[in-house]
């Protein structure tokens, strides 16, 4: 994870964002020498997400707690994909 403080970020905002963005680094912006900050890719968020979603299914599988499930034909109707 790349550091840097918050007043050396404002001139190179452009360029920090892009690196988080296309490269996926995580960039810490700091104040007074603690993170403020974090500059992330939004894929990188979407992928921890993710990862949270399946584990709480998994645990909630495990746990016996989950919910009835939809049958597929009610999911078909419900997004109008009947067959005709």
């Amino acid at each position: 994870m790349t550091e840097i403080t918050i007043s050396a970020a404002r001139a190179q905002l452009g360029d920090l964002v892009r690196r988080a963005a296309h490269s996926r680094e995580t960039i810490a912006l700091t104040d007074h020498g603690h993170v403020a900050a974090l500059l992330v890719s939004p894929q990188v968020i979407e992928d921890l997400e993710d990862a949270l979603a399946v584990s709480d299914y998994q645990r909630r599988k495990a746990e016996g707690t989950l919910g009835p499930g939809i049958p597929m034909a009610e999911v078909r109707r419900r997004l109008g994909l009947e067959k005709k």
